[in-house]
């Protein structure tokens, strides 16, 4: 642990890392475009983006990646729904060309009741946002009923034995196995298809040095 953070410093920061808001927020979110880079970029390939794809993303922090799928194919529509209003914001002013030509949309929203219409798109991916999750029958349900059918789920987190050590993440931080995700999922009504585990260089943060490992894990 790092002594020159107290509790309550790290209280603050967990806070953050479940809902940017204010200044902080948006420190927060232009760090975590960083320090998650290949999490985001490996999520992007296993999402594939193909044409006519319909693609949300639960969590997209301020949108920066949002371009990396939208620029593959003019027939890509996506849509970002985030739990922080000042991140909708944020995706709003990074994304302006895709938000005046319609193909990209950010909504303000609670993953408990998500306010799309059923079976509105043939992908959802949510990265670092599993932790977070109060009801899982209830968010997996809503999960559900926006997916079409036979589309796809991708959750992308990193794994327990990551994050157990790690002193931000007893404050609000639920950590999970590969084999517990899947098994909350399969409980759930989704079929697990596969996995892929990345492991990353080892890289600091707040004064720790944080073994980096990320499964991305997808259903259908």
């Amino acid at each position: 642990m790092n002594e020159s953070l107290t509790k309550e410093d790290y209280m603050k920061i967990a806070a953050q890392l479940r809902k940017p808001e204010g200044e902080d927020g948006y420190k927060v979110a232009e760090f975590m475009n960083t320090g998650n880079l290949p999490m985001n970029l490996h999520t992007l390939a296993a999402v594939n983006p193909e044409e006519n794809d319909s693609i949300l993303e639960i969590g997209m922090g301020n949108g920066h990646f949002v371009k990396n799928i939208l620029n593959l194919h003019e027939t890509i529509y996506y849509t970002g729904c985030d739990y922080s209003l000042d991140m909708v914001e944020a995706s709003v002013e990074k994304n302006k060309k895709f938000t005046e030509n319609g193909r990209a949309k950010f909504v303000h929203g609670n993953v408990q009741q998500l306010p799309f219409h059923d079976n509105s798109f043939n992908k959802i991916f949510t990265i670092n946002t599993f932790y977070f999750w109060d009801d899982f029958p209830k968010v997996i349900r809503e999960l559900k009923r926006v997916l079409l059918p036979g589309g796809v789920l991708i959750i992308s987190v990193r794994p327990k034995h990551n994050l157990v050590d790690f002193p931000v993440t007893e404050f609000g931080f639920s950590l999970f196995t590969e084999t517990e995700i899947i098994e909350i999922l399969s409980e759930n009504g989704f079929r697990f298809k596969e996995v892929a585990k990345v492991k990353e260089p080892n890289r600091e943060f707040m004064g720790e040095i944080q073994e980096r490992e990320n499964l991305i894990l997808t259903f259908n």
